[in-house]
């Protein structure tokens, strides 16, 4: 019996990395709620159990780790052939003076941000060009495409991860496989307090310590006075990503998202500079 042909023709197949918490978690929600059969990937894979329960399959993933891509990556074509939708979700935001951190964590950065990702996405594609359709998406961040004091390492990421999404859509548009962007604005999520807990973490060495400690507060302060759009509008845009016929090649949601790529786009360097730092003051 064809498991992968019969599974297909009920369902058709989302896989979502970084789907224990945050955005993932309800992006793999609406997937499921407008009828995708969804594969939620993380490293916490106890915090997805509510999303077990609705009908996802649960899979450990871990981005840094080149043998639990390769698992993971196994284990889908093993049960599902390919996947229709790929969500490249998982991610975190490492900050710090370029001086300060360390380039074993600027590595990790990128592992998670970018290699990770890409290796993921190459040991699918096979599958996906043999069927002939498919539709790949990149949550990058406004931070694709702007810059924050103390951000050098995650902005490079996301900068990168913009890059890469381009080439890839020209590569695969022949194969019927779509390649879209998509750029949150500020989300309501753990990021902040990942982010600011990275930074802290600095304080005691460094060089740069008022620029470090008024960054922290700035992004504390943000987080409890609940700024920001909760995941949902993230989540609402990927689906719209997925259904049309046609979809953009970028989005971009979500608090500050249009007006801040705005302003840097037409206002120049020194007056988005000024714009960033007044922010952090």
């Amino acid at each position: 019996m064809n498991t992968h042909h019969t599974h297909h023709t009920r369902q058709p197949v989302a896989l979502v990395t970084g789907g224990s918490s945050g955005m993932g978690k309800i992006i793999a929600e609406k997937l499921l709620a407008s009828g995708h059969h969804v594969i939620a990937a993380a490293r916490r894979t106890g915090a997805m159990t509510g999303l077990e329960q609705l009908g996802a399959t649960v899979i450990r993933l871990d981005l840094t780790e080149e043998a639990s891509i390769g698992a993971a990556a196994s284990q889908i074509e093993a049960r599902f052939g390919a996947v229709d939708v790929l969500v490249n979700n998982a991610g975190f935001g490492l900050y710090g003076a370029v001086e300060d951190v360390s380039l074993e964590d600027a590595r990790r950065q990128f592992e998670v941000n970018l290699f990770g990702l890409a290796r993921l996405t190459q040991l699918l594609l096979p599958a996906m060009r043999a069927r002939g359709t498919g539709r790949i998406i990149n949550i990058t961040s406004m931070g694709g495409k702007v810059y924050t004091p103390l951000g050098a390492w995650y902005h490079a990421t996301k900068h990168a991860l913009e890059g890469w999404s381009d080439c890839l859509r020209l590569e695969l548009a022949a194969k019927g496989i779509q390649v879209v962007v998509v750029e949150p604005g500020t989300i309501r999520t753990e990021f902040g307090s990942v982010m600011s807990g990275g930074l802290r973490k600095h304080l005691p060495r460094t060089s740069y310590a008022e620029l470090t400690r008024t960054v922290a507060d700035a992004t504390d302060k943000f987080t409890r006075d609940g700024a920001g759009s909760p995941p949902e509008v993230i989540a609402r845009v990927v689906l719209k990503a997925v259904k049309a016929r046609r979809p953009r090649t970028r989005y971009a949601a979500g608090q500050y998202a249009k007006m801040t790529l705005f302003i840097r786009k037409w206002f120049g360097d020194r007056v988005f500079d000024r714009m960033v730092m007044s922010m952090v003051k």
